[in-house]
């Protein structure tokens, strides 16, 4: 017996986590903001780099995918390959099978810092009049937000591209013996 298949991410979960880390870090920040150091603009920085390497190697992993799938279909038309047309390196299915579980990772650590950094923000906005520490920590926060989600989007992208295509019935092999 194998081990079940891998399922996509809920986006409903992902919105869950998010929206209950926002409330927990709001409550959190609200009650200790006064001890909390400030925060710096590179903290979130990881997150973007992260984002920026999923987006590229989803990216390129669609576009090997799409390759390997035409010389694959060239190959049962029964013509030859364009000789002009690049050599395909094969993908490997474990590659593949890895890509889409730190897919999966990743959109819930994304989620996550979603949350996170969205609870810092409601806090800290509102303060800005009031503080002076808290303009800095805004722009912190908000950066924090707007690559969390990058880094969320590009891990959903990178998981789609992971999913095997339903097979249409010219793909089938055997297909082109029917009359």
């Amino acid at each position: 017996m194998g081990a079940p298949p891998l399922k996509p991410v809920n986006r409903r979960d992902l919105v869950v986590v998010a929206a209950g880390l926002a409330l927990a870090a709001w409550l959190v920040v609200r009650a200790t903001y006064g001890d909390l150091p400030s925060l710096r603009w590179w903290l979130p920085v990881p997150l973007g780099v992260l984002a920026v390497a999923e987006a590229l190697g989803a990216r390129t992993l669609r576009a090997r995918l799409a390759a390997e799938r035409d010389a694959r279909r060239g190959s049962r038309d029964g013509r030859p390959a364009e000789p002009a047309a690049p050599l395909v390196r094969r993908v490997e299915p474990m590659v593949v099978a890895r890509l889409a579980v730190l897919a999966q990772a990743s959109a819930f650590v994304g989620a996550v810092f979603t949350g996170v950094w969205a609870g810092v923000l409601l806090h800290v906005a509102p303060a800005v009049s009031r503080l002076q520490a808290a303009s800095g920590d805004t722009v912190t926060a908000a950066l924090g937000v707007v690559l969390a989600v990058g880094l969320t989007a590009a891990a959903l992208w990178l998981e789609s591209v992971c999913r095997v295509p339903p097979q249409r019935d010219d793909d089938r092999p055997g297909d082109g013996a029917r009359a």
